[in-house]
């Protein structure tokens, strides 16, 4: 018998339904995986409350670690007993599922099947953002806003292993602990200090930052733009705030011509290869220390509607895993 969450229809944290969940054996070309830690995303939350409206019903998650089972015709480069991780695949609040075979991970002995579920999609997403989005150099000063969250602690890591300055943004005194202990250079509470571009500013010599990294959205945008040196990037890649909308164009060029990019997984690592190329990247960082993966939650799977109260809530610090 098989398990999993199931979405039948958008909503809050309560439509998130534990049932059995019938799967086949895996198709042509398919692999199927006994999940042993599921990653929790701000995109689940998204894809539970429709603002990126898939078919219903759906089992949400889309970043699992686990063992190979069984693969499906044609399948030659996995066998059971294989350790696996996967992104950007819907599906993965289950005890077991079918996948393309293509997308699955190999995850080295030395790398724990939950520090990899925790780690892949936000591990690739902070290697697209800082080594492919901007061109970022040695010196170089950027603001990584959600500094203690899950993406924002490797990025901070990842970011000064390239000799950047991170001035990052947190909600709280606690999670200011965090993102100083790895590593940021400056952290501000924009809780406790709402209007953070002139601190930005101020601490920048008036000069502003090379980039700013905002998954916050709405609420931040504008003020991240603020924040920019001339002809300076701001990378917008999610929206936990809400969407963001542009008024005019013209807002970029009166603010220092700057550059807007709203970039996705999909784009940068179009696939296998190039995923499985990102994390090696991910995997050495680990192996070498240079990031830790904090688990800052877990919770059964059964209980992931109390993973999203705690996402939504800002009560989560580093990454959130349910474990099948």
């Amino acid at each position: 018998m098989n398990k999993a969450i199931v979405v039948h229809q958008t909503g809050g944290p309560e439509v998130l339904v534990y049932e059995e969940h019938q799967i086949a054996p895996p198709a042509k070309g398919e692999a199927q995986i006994r999940h042993e830690a599921v990653g929790v995303n701000f995109l689940d939350v998204y894809h539970r409350i429709g603002l990126y409206p898939l078919p219903l019903p759906l089992v949400p998650g889309s970043e699992g670690a686990g063992v190979v089972t069984a693969v499906g015709e044609g399948v030659n480069f996995l066998k059971p007993g294989d350790r696996v991780t996967y992104a950007g695949v819907l599906g993965s609040y289950s005890q077991t599922r079918n996948l393309p075979a293509s997308r699955l991970i190999p995850v080295p002995d030395t790398v724990p099947l939950d520090v990899a579920a925790a780690a892949t999609l936000k591990g690739l997403t902070t290697c697209y953002l800082l080594e492919m989005t901007a061109n970022l150099k040695p010196g170089d000063t950027i603001v990584f806003h959600s500094a203690a969250g899950g993406v924002g602690q490797i990025a901070v890591q990842w970011a000064k292993s390239m000799g950047v300055k991170v001035i990052g943004t947190v909600g709280s005194e606690e999670k200011a602990e965090i993102a100083r202990s790895l590593g940021c250079d400056h952290v501000i509470d924009t809780r406790a200090n709402p209007d953070f571009a002139p601190k930005v500013r101020e601490l920048t010599e008036g000069k502003g930052v090379a980039v700013v990294f905002d998954s916050v959205g709405k609420v931040t945008f504008e003020a991240s733009l603020d924040c920019l040196r001339p002809r300076g990037l701001m990378v917008s890649f999610g929206n936990s705030s809400g969407p963001v909308s542009v008024p005019s164009l013209g807002i970029l060029s009166s603010k220092g011509s700057l550059y807007v990019t709203r970039p996705t997984l999909g784009h940068y690592f179009p696939d296998r290869a190039a995923e499985i190329a990102g994390a090696e990247k991910l995997w050495a960082k680990i192996r070498d220390g240079v990031v830790k993966i904090a688990i800052g939650q877990r919770f059964p799977l059964a209980e992931a509607k109390q993973a999203h109260i705690a996402l939504e809530g800002r009560k989560t610090t580093g990454s959130t895993v349910l474990i099948p």
